[in-house]
């Protein structure tokens, strides 16, 4: 092969099987690009070339010896945010800077248990907290594509944005990342790559660095909606670690990659056109509409009434759950511990303020707003019976469509820095995503064009609980379509 870093991950698993080439081979290749590249992009935070040309070798030996497993020899990135036995694990935070867990996540174990070969841990925003990859304390990430006629540094999206760049650049065959407001699909969408936030309580919770238990699932970025559904059934599985894992068999996701849409009812949600919404947004959604008709879909205009609240629910819901699940990096139990504090109030304070990022502070402290006396009635209980509306508005439509198609972001990638000024403005980023975690629904962002910019822009695709399937059949549809966006640029 010319460049082995450039082949799918299905592409690449089946030439490890047929022996067109090794796992060293491939990882070595991984290897050179992430050390040319990395400097400027700043996807990966920690990189581990011995550990992956170990894990090469033994997965090379398993192939000779018949024993391969589905993702044999093939090199990923890990999202900062999963736990990785002996391998620093920081969410990206100062708070957890040197911390070495002792014990994998269950994602990355899957991943390894099916022969996978980790090349290292990737950017996010801090603690998955932010849309442009700009709270980490490791510096922001790069977007491996250029805006036309343009040299500025663009956003990769956030919080995966070191997943999606890494993929976009051929720095991996494909890389986890977790979606807690849209933090998967966003970044693909900015990207020109492929991600998928299945269904709540498909994978496993466990060894991930909580930000919204309620909200959190994890994911994979990949090149193609087919390496998505690999990836995606090494990823889930039951646990008894997690006490919001389904305990429900994981099917073969791959057989609805190509298979006919002909038939499927796709709805179209009138609420989903915003104000402001750029002309070329709303052309690509009409494409995608043009597309799954001519491939034998029902188009049905659909009512979501309540999808208007769905930003500030969740600006609601999620800080509240951060709020409680950060409170024990105090620097008395676990995280960051300041020196020379005068008292234990003291030691509390200072600790928190030099482990936590400016972005981090702003959602802890409304999270402690909204659940403190006299605010937990008017702001987080009405939150939650909101979110029920919500997941009742996606209710009432099932019985009309199959699946819902949508705009994956409002907007191409923006520049570096752009939108750091008004924090608002950021989280509006998450209008089109955030109802699928709300409602706890798998969503997949497929790549379906480029704006006038060149920039690549998705389109997602919302499915049943549980019906990654249709998702991925969908999904796939849209991509075939769409043809290809074409690749980022290697400038570096």
């Amino acid at each position: 092969m010319s460049d082995l870093t450039k082949l799918t991950l299905k592409a690449a698993v089946d030439g490890l099987k047929s022996k067109a080439f090794s796992s060293e081979e491939i990882t070595r290749a991984f290897v050179s690009n992430i050390e040319a590249a990395n400097p400027t992009l700043n996807a990966y935070v920690v990189t581990t070339p011995d550990k992956a040309i170990e894990m090469a070798k033994a997965s090379d030996a398993r192939i000779a010896a018949g024993t391969a497993g589905p993702l044999e020899g093939a090199p990923l990135g890990i999202k900062d945010l999963f736990c990785t036995e002996g391998v620093q694990t920081t969410a990206a935070s100062n708070m957890l800077r040197g911390f070495i867990p002792p014990y994998e996540s269950t994602v990355t174990a899957n991943l390894w248990r099916d022969g996978a070969v980790m090349l290292g841990k990737l950017n996010m925003d801090e603690f998955a907290m932010g849309s442009a990859n700009e709270t980490s304390a490791f510096g922001p990430v790069k977007n491996p594509w250029k805006s036309k006629g343009s040299n500025a540094d663009l956003t990769p999206g956030g919080s995966s944005g070191g997943s999606a760049s890494a993929v976009a650049a051929d720095l991996c065959l494909a890389a986890t990342a977790s979606d807690t407001g849209g933090s998967i699909r966003q970044p693909a969408a900015f990207t020109g790559t492929v991600g998928i936030k299945p269904t709540y309580g498909r994978a496993s919770r466990y060894g991930m660095v909580a930000f919204a238990s309620s909200l959190d699932q994890a994911g994979p970025i990949t090149k193609t909606v087919e390496d998505a559904a690999l990836m995606l059934q090494s990823m889930c599985s039951f646990d008894a670690k997690d006490s919001t894992s389904l305990d429900i068999p994981t099917p073969d996701w791959s057989a609805s990659v190509g298979k006919s849409v002909k038939g499927l009812r796709i709805g179209v949600p009138a609420e989903y056109v915003v104000d402001g919404m750029p002309a070329e947004i709303q052309a690509l959604w009409d494409q995608g509409v043009a597309w799954l008709k001519d491939a034998g879909c029902e188009i049905v205009p659909i009512s979501l009434p309540h999808t208007k609240y769905a930003l500030p629910t969740y600006y609601i819901v999620a800080p509240a759950e951060a709020s409680s699940n950060l409170a024990r990096y105090d620097g008395m139990r676990f995280g960051h511990r300041a020196e020379n504090a005068k008292s234990l109030t003291d030691l509390y304070e200072t600790s928190r303020a030099e482990g936590f990022g400016q972005e981090v502070q702003r959602r802890l402290t409304i999270g402690a707003y909204v659940l403190s006396a006299g605010f937990y009635d008017a702001y987080y209980v009405k939150a939650l019976k909101v979110r029920r509306r919500i997941a009742e508005d996606f209710d009432n439509v099932w019985d009309q469509v199959d699946a819902i198609l949508t705009p994956s972001t409002p907007s191409a990638a923006f520049a570096l820095g752009d939108k750091q000024i008004d924090p608002v403005t950021m989280y509006l980023n998450d209008v089109f995503t955030v109802t699928a975690n709300l409602a706890g629904l798998p969503g997949i962002s497929v790549p379906a064009g480029v704006d006038s910019n060149g920039l690549p822009l998705g389109l997602q695709v919302i499915g049943k609980a549980l019906d990654e399937a249709t998702v991925f059949q969908v999904g796939a549809a849209l991509e075939k379509a769409a043809g290809g966006v074409g690749k980022a640029e290697r400038w570096w």
